[in-house]
């Protein structure tokens, strides 16, 4: 399987790339803007308005009309279709242009894979390095101790206090990969305190390419009192055929069963609950066993609903088909290539600068910030009333909720 390629293209938009989210070219827009005119409301147009605003708020109506407008989106607007003959034919010209145009995209998306592919093969014995001054199999040469010193300076990573331990019967790096992965924000959320016990035991976390267009995380275990697996992988496929553009496009994610011992399964819970015969009065406890968050239903990744199948309103799937895409991005093009960066804590520096978005932050001028004062001192003058300190009491109520 091959290796998912680092679509660049679809770094810039706000979700990851599924095949629900597939692009749609808008139709032509007229210019010739008429001023609306208002005309007369009887009781009987007001009656029509009220039941259609009643059968607005109605999910099931609301989703039977997304559905229908989803299908007509990207549909011929008949624009083409009545062009002149002589413009068809230029326009079945620029078609063809365009195809060679997407051959060569595609093949650069192919060249972008292969030389991903050249560099993934001289980083692998880092990574193996690394893994073994990890897990206390080698130490690191006087050479590579003097030149991390000075890059741990550079991060802001002051001399060893007078605290620190000083024992040498200390194997490798303890928990370095859990301690990595909690510095990491949408890691971090996955987390429970019940599942860092497990990972604890997490002794590498390593990727490697499929033959077909897509790539696989490994996380490697020590033995522990949670699972017999030694390993936990989990996949993440695009589809055979590039989108367009040449891009490669996710498709679905699967991920190994966990062999769980008696009784440690960290993404279920047992609840208790007392119950009483209506005839005897006799008690009992009744338990059963229910979902639970867990950093490992990461392994359990969600499925995309086909076409066929008929959507819930309330349903979050694409939300969580978006966010298990993403987190799987994110272990693999920042947390196994910056390692030690996040256990110290000094990639989160980086990872603002990333995250700051300019278009979530509106310009401020001097006029707006007097009209905002302005505002303040009414409110300072309602205060003053009677009136005034109730809304003032609602602000303090919201502001603690």
């Amino acid at each position: 399987m091959s290796e998912p390629i680092r679509n660049k293209k679809l770094d810039t938009m706000s979700t990851a790339p599924t095949p629900q989210n597939t692009p749609a070219n808008a139709a032509p827009i007229s210019s010739r803007a008429q001023e609306p005119g208002v005309s007369t409301i009887d009781e009987e147009e007001l009656d029509r308005v009220a039941a259609l605003s009643t059968l607005s708020k109605d999910p099931r109506i609301l989703a039977a009309i997304q559905g229908r407008l989803n299908h007509l989106v990207g549909q011929p607007s008949g624009y083409v279709e009545k062009l002149p003959l002589v413009v068809r034919r230029r326009l079945a010209g620029l078609k063809a242009v365009q195809k060679e145009h997407s051959k060569l995209e595609a093949e650069f998306q192919e060249e972008v894979l292969a030389l991903e592919k050249k560099y993934f093969a001289k980083f692998t014995p880092l990574y193996q390095k690394r893994a073994k001054v990890v897990n206390g199999e080698v130490e690191p040469t006087e050479d590579e101790i003097t030149t991390g010193e000075e890059q741990l300076k550079e991060g802001g990573i002051g001399e060893p206090s007078e605290e620190a331990d000083q024992a040498t019967d200390v194997k490798g790096i303890p928990e370095f990969w859990l301690s990595a992965m909690k510095s990491n924000i949408s890691l971090a959320d996955l987390i429970t305190d019940r599942d860092e016990q497990a990972l604890k035991n997490l002794t590498d976390v390593r990727m490697e390419y499929l033959d077909r267009p897509g790539f696989r995380l490994i996380f490697e275990f020590q033995e522990n009192e949670f699972f017999t697996n030694k390993t936990i992988t989990k996949s993440y496929f695009y589809q055979e055929e590039n989108g367009y553009g040449g891009d490669f496009i996710y498709d679905h994610a699967e991920g190994d069963k966990i062999d769980w011992k008696a009784g440690k399964d960290l993404t279920v819970q047992v609840e208790s609950k007392k119950q009483r015969n209506k005839t005897t009065k006799q008690t009992r406890i009744v338990k059963r066993t229910v979902p639970t968050e867990s950093f490992f239903n990461f392994f359990s990744p969600p499925e995309a609903p086909s076409d066929d199948d008929e959507r819930d309103p309330d349903d979050d799937i694409e939300d969580r088909l978006e966010l298990d895409y993403q987190l799987g991005e994110d272990i693999k093009e920042k947390l196994i290539p910056r390692a030690i960066d996040w256990f110290t804590g000094e990639a989160l520096r980086y990872e603002q600068f990333e995250d700051l978005d300019e278009d979530e932050f509106d310009d401020f001028d001097e006029e707006e910030e007097d009209d905002l004062s302005d505002d303040r001192d009414d409110d300072e003058e309602s205060d003053d009333g009677e009136e005034g300190g109730k809304p003032k009491q609602e602000a303090a109520e919201c502001k603690q909720s």
